[in-house]
């Protein structure tokens, strides 16, 4: 073993043994930006940086389950990405498709979807649906795949979801505006019935959310890493719960 792996090993330990498990956030959302330009410095093609990202998505998720994270929602294509160059997006929805059936046989993941179906592909559409009715017995963490997602869509669709259901029941809009309340908005989101993220983690040095879980994250913490997705470590992650563990989180109060 290199002196410089001993070390790390070591730091990590330290790290992990320093940390409030009673703290632990239960709900991790996490951008995974930064594989084009982690390719790009390594020498690699677009497609091997997605690749590598997807691997690193396994790692993660044992991570969380060392540490007792319930909920953890992966961002890994946005409605933003669909624009990009066909000959991009074509090998990218097909890395997607193999990571959620991957998570799916894995044995220790549930999976959810959360994003626009009628975006994808028939054939994401359908890995999407048998991957969440085939892992639903699975009794580890909650995994959301963010796959054709846009935060500013799911509060679109969310209201929609919202006026149809009303409209069955007979209510008027009049009687909707009268009555509305966060709540209601709340049980039409992709991620209804969910706790909203304690945790927000982006990697690649980028410090924005670019529209991911705009409704839930109102009372998130934020924690902007340097390195690019597919170098992301288990001492990256357990920085970012031990600076969240730091925190005093007030809820606006």
């Amino acid at each position: 073993m290199k002196l410089r792996d001993l070390v790390y090993r070591l730091y990590a330990r330290r790290v992990e043994d320093r940390l409030d498990h009673e703290r632990v956030p239960k709900h991790i959302g996490v951008i995974l930006d930064g594989n084009r330009r982690w390719a790009r410095a390594s020498g690699g093609t677009t497609e091997q940086g997605h690749q590598a990202g997807a691997v690193k998505i396994q790692e993660l998720l044992s991570w969380c389950a060392e540490t007792d994270v319930e909920v953890v929602t992966l961002w890994m294509l946005s409605t933003d990405n669909l624009n990009r160059a066909e000959e991009e997006v074509l090998p990218l929805v097909g890395i997607i498709e193999d990571t959620v059936r991957d998570l799916a046989a894995d044995g220790r993941w549930r999976v959810h979807h959360v994003g626009q179906l009628d975006l994808l592909p028939a054939s994401t559409q359908k890995v999407l649906k048998e991957a969440e009715q085939d892992a639903r017995e699975n009794q580890g963490i909650l995994v959301n795949v963010a796959v054709g997602y846009g935060g500013r869509q799911e509060i679109t669709d969310a209201v929609r979801s919202l006026l149809a259901d009303r409209a069955t029941r007979g209510a008027t809009l009049e009687d909707l505006a009268e009555t509305l309340t966060v709540e209601d908005i709340s049980e039409h989101l992709y991620t209804r019935g969910q706790p909203d993220p304690d945790l927000v983690i982006r990697t690649s040095g980028e410090q924005r959310l670019s529209g991911f879980m705009l409704w839930q994250s109102a009372h998130s913490e934020y924690y902007f890493c340097e390195v690019f997705w597919p170098a992301f470590r288990k001492v990256d992650f357990l920085r970012a719960l031990r600076d969240y563990s730091a925190r005093h989180r007030r809820y606006g109060n």
